[in-house]
This record gives structure tokens, C-alpha cells and sequence, in this order.
């Protein structure tokens, strides 16, 4: 995968995830304090977090590849 479609993925994960906190900060479960244990919205959020992370990773490792094959 390219820099540019990897890049592409982030940005759409982003946006996904906003609109999941847009949505959490309305739940009414959200106000407890343990809220965001129980919260499915959450766990969303965090699977979202994980992916991106791991994008970020695969994008950090072929800008090297690239800056290696210059």
C-alpha cells in the first residue's frame, strides 16, 4: 500500500472517530463515572485509536524504505 492510501485510511479512522465522540458526549451513560467502561461507543473509539496507530506505524516504516531507496 502507498504512503498516499494508508494516509487516506488515518484520515477516514479521523473522521469516524469524531463523529463516535460527537455521539458519546451525548449518552446519557457517558455522565457516570464508569461510564466509559460499560460504553460500546468507547470501545469503538479505542479499536479506531489502535488502528490508527498501527497505519501510522506502517506509514512511519515505508517513509524510511523510501528515504533508504534515495
Amino acid at each position: 500500500m502507498s504512503v498516499e492510501k494508508l494516509q487516506e485510511e488515518v484520515d477516514n479512522l479521523l473522521d469516524e472517530r469524531d463523529a463516535l465522540e460527537e455521539k458519546c458526549d451525548t449518552l446519557p451513560q457517558c455522565e457516570e463515572d464508569d461510564g466509559c467502561e460499560t460504553c460500546e461507543v468507547f470501545k469503538k473509539i479505542e479499536e479506531i485509536d489502535q488502528k490508527i496507530e498501527e497505519l501510522e506505524a506502517k506509514i512511519e516504516d515505508l517513509m524510511s524504505e523510501e528515504e533508504e531507496d534515495d
